[in-house]
Formats: C-alpha cells, structure tokens, sequence
C-alpha cells in the first residue's frame, strides 16, 4: 500500500501541471454551468449543444501549456458559440477560459505577438457582443471584458518575466558554484605541485649528495680508512638535512588555520652552503658572479636558488669529471644564471621531461621568466634561466 501511495505521489509531482490544468478546466466547467442554470433569465434547463459548446471552451485549457495560440482560438470561438446560443441571457462567465488562454499565451510567447493577437481576441469579443445585444456596444460588459484582457496579457508578460529572472539568478547561482569548485581544484592542485616540487628540490638534493658520498665510502673503505669515515660522515649530514627538509614540508600539510604556508627560507644567501656541500662530493665549481649583487625580492631568491640547486646535482648524478661552471649575472631588471657541465659519452643525460626539470620551468614560468634545459652543440649540459625582478606585474 505504501509503494503504491508513493508511486502515485511520484506520478503527481512529475505531471503536477497538467493535473492543475485539469482542475482549472473541471472547475470552471461546473462553475459556467451552475451559473447559467441558477440565472433567472434562463429556461429550467440547458441544452446538449450548450453543454458541449461549455465543455469545448473549458476542457480546452488542459491542453494550454503545450499550444496556447490554438487553445485561444477553440477557447474564444466555443465560448462565443455558448453565448450565442444562450442569446446573451447569462453565462458570461465562459469568457474566463479564452482569458485563461490569452494569460497563458502571453506568459508563453513574446509580448508583441500576445498584443497583436489579444487585441484581435478582444475585438472579435466585443463584436459577438454587439451582435448578440447591438445596444450594448458602449455598455459596462464590453468595457468590463477590454480591462480583463489587458489583465490577463499584462499578468502573463509579467509571470514569463519573473520566470524569466528566476532562472537566470539560478543559472548564475550554479555558475558561481561551479567557479567556485574549479578555484578550488585549481587552489588544491596549485599546493600540490607547490609541495611536490619542494620536496623533490629539497630532499631529492640531499638524498643525490647521501649517495654520491655512499659510493664514495664504498670505493676507499678498505684502501682508505679516513676518507671513508669522512664520506660517511656526509652522508649522515645530508640525511639529517633530508629529514629537517622533510619535516618542515610535511608541516606544510599539517597547517590547520588554512592559510597558505609560506615557503622554506632558503635563497642565495644561502649558495656558499650548497656549493660547499657539492664540493664535500668531489663536483668542482666555478662560479662566476657579475652586476651589483643585492637583495632579491623572496620568490626571485627562492627559485634562483632552487634552479641551481637541481642543475648541480643532476650535474653530480650525471655529469662527466668534476668541473661545473655557474654564473650569476645581476642586471638591472633580471637575473640570470647559467649552469654547465659536460655529460659523459654514452651516459644518459638528465632528462628534459623528469620531474626535476619540469618543476624548474614551473617555477620559473610562475615568475614570468624564460628557461633553456639541454645539451648544446659541445656535449655540455646546459642551464639557463632568466627571471624577472619586478614579480609583482606577473599575473
């Protein structure tokens, strides 16, 4: 019993405006009927013609969504019909339906047309009037029904134009959610990458170094007992180090007041460290530095320090000999820097598509700065990257 309730309230709720037509239809057919009945002026009882010229007007409103132009004409046609055989002795209440029909049309259509074609039903209206009664074409009832048809068009323009408003708040509601949820995504992936290229910047370098000076204790342990309790000496460094950039990152995801967590405090103040450290490994660099050396804006200095930083060890990873050239370059709207090292015949050069890389070039695109990652014509490998000083023109 209660699926069956359900599924009839279902039914109802899918086809609620068809079911509302019905009604309007059914209730105006009893009402145009028991009116003309109960008039004074009328005979005991009425006629079959009048009972199915009154259910043509009526019952044709049921169908009024779906073709309001010709529910209009059957509903005024019919409804003068009723009239006429009536001899104008009551049932004007039958009007109400080609009425009903002419608000429909309007809250259907344009306005011009439902002018144009209201005007014409009021007219042929008014004119079945004076025909029935010719000395009542100046009367109240002819007066009386030009007011209700401007009613109904002015009623129905102003229903399509509230419909019309409703769905575009709607519209723009789920447009703004929509761009909302795309930022979101674009926020989300945006930490993502951010994150991921830290990580791979910071703890890739640390772990590149851990290896390199694992290899190095590997190849003295027995012939050289010292160098190799020096190389694991660095290894151990470069893994706390690891750990220290590994733990400030991970608090990176941690943050709970959902503000975006600024990025480690590294740059080129920092330089003679890492070149240092790479030194440590055996990687000799020659480092030249031109301009007036000064203080760059946080994220210039941060990714200056991060694209030299992943060009010197993929230079210790895959380079050939020790030799590493890296220049700096201040100029007065740019900096530039340039690393480069020769790759061994054979060796399988860093890849221009890897991880590493790739976060390079987005970190310098965000900036608004150029990249070049390749082998030249030498043999050598090649970095160099331009980024701008003034980052906050870059969108």
């Amino acid at each position: 019993m209660t699926r069956v309730l359900r599924s009839a309230w279902g039914h109802v709720q899918r086809h609620r405006g068809r079911h509302a037509d019905i009604a309007v239809a059914a209730l105006l057919l009893v009402v145009v009927l028991v009116t003309t009945a109960t008039d004074a002026a009328r005979g005991p009882a009425l006629g079959v013609a009048e009972l199915v010229v009154a259910a043509l007007a009526c019952g044709s409103l049921v169908l009024r969504r779906r073709h309001p132009l010709l529910v209009l004409g059957i509903a005024t046609v019919a409804a003068e019909t009723y009239l006429a055989l009536l001899h104008g002795d009551g049932g004007d209440l039958v009007l109400a339906a080609p009425l009903i029909a002419l608000y429909t049309l309007a809250e259907r259509t344009g306005r011009r047309p439902t002018l144009v074609v209201g005007g014409l039903v009021v007219l042929v209206l008014g004119g079945v009037h004076v025909l029935i009664k010719p000395e009542s074409w100046i009367g109240s009832e002819n007066i009386a029904l030009a007011a209700l048809g401007a009613l109904a068009v002015a009623s129905g323009d102003a229903s399509r134009h509230r419909r019309a408003y409703l769905a575009e708040v709607e519209e723009r509601a789920a447009r703004a959610e929509r761009d909302r949820e795309l930022e979101a995504r674009t926020r989300v992936t945006e930490e993502r990458l951010r994150l991921a290229r830290e990580l791979h910047d910071a703890v890739g370098h640390q772990l590149a170094l851990a290896a390199v000076q694992a290899g190095v204790a590997d190849h003295v342990l027995e012939t050289q007992p010292g160098a190799a309790r020096d190389a694991l000496a660095h290894v151990r460094t470069a893994c706390r180090d690891a750990l220290t950039e590994l733990r400030a990152t991970v608090g990176l995801l941690r943050a709970e007041d959902g503000s975006r967590p600024p990025a480690p405090s590294v740059g080129l103040d920092g330089l003679a460290d890492l070149v240092s450290g790479f030194a440590r490994s055996g990687l000799q660099i020659e480092e030249h530095r031109t301009g007036r050396q000064r203080a760059l804006p946080p994220a210039v200095d941060l990714t200056a320090y991060r694209v030299i930083q992943e060009a010197l060890t993929n230079a210790s990873r895959h380079g050939c000999g020790t030799h590493v050239v890296l220049r700096l370059d201040y100029g007065t709207d740019a900096i530039e820097l340039l690393v480069e090292n020769p790759v061994e015949a054979g060796a399988q050069a860093p890849s221009t598509a890897g991880h590493g890389i790739v976060g390079m070039r987005e970190r310098v695109a965000a900036l608004g700065g150029s990249l070049e990652a390749g082998p030249d014509r030498r043999g050598a490998f090649r970095v160099a990257a331009r980024l701008p000083l003034d980052v906050r023109s870059v969108a």
